[in-house]
């Protein structure tokens, strides 16, 4: 399974929602919360099991960061969801 990376600009009052808008996608590995400059404030490393209460303190420390500067960029990195297979073509009919 590859990576890829995404990047989203986001205001400081709308960062808590997207990531757990991003969370709740699935497919995310990492989430990098950073400036428009660059400076990472915050990696959260995301695994499978991530789930309430283990989220809380990363929503939290989420918010004193938004708290602290106007306009953040989330990155995003997310595992390649495998091509779904192709259904196969009907049989042709030849009556």
């Amino acid at each position: 399974m590859e990576n890829f990376k995404e990047e989203f600009k986001v205001k400081s009052e709308e960062v808590i929602s997207k990531v757990k808008e991003l969370l709740h996608e699935g497919n995310v590995r990492k989430l990098i919360i950073k400036d428009t400059e660059g400076k990472v404030y915050l990696e959260i490393p995301v695994t499978f099991g991530v789930i309430g209460a283990m989220l809380a303190p990363w929503l939290a420390a989420v918010g004193a960061v938004a708290a602290m500067v106007a306009d953040l960029k989330i990155e995003v990195i997310r595992t390649e969801d495998p091509e779904p297979p192709k259904p196969a073509d009907p049989p042709e009919n030849k009556s």
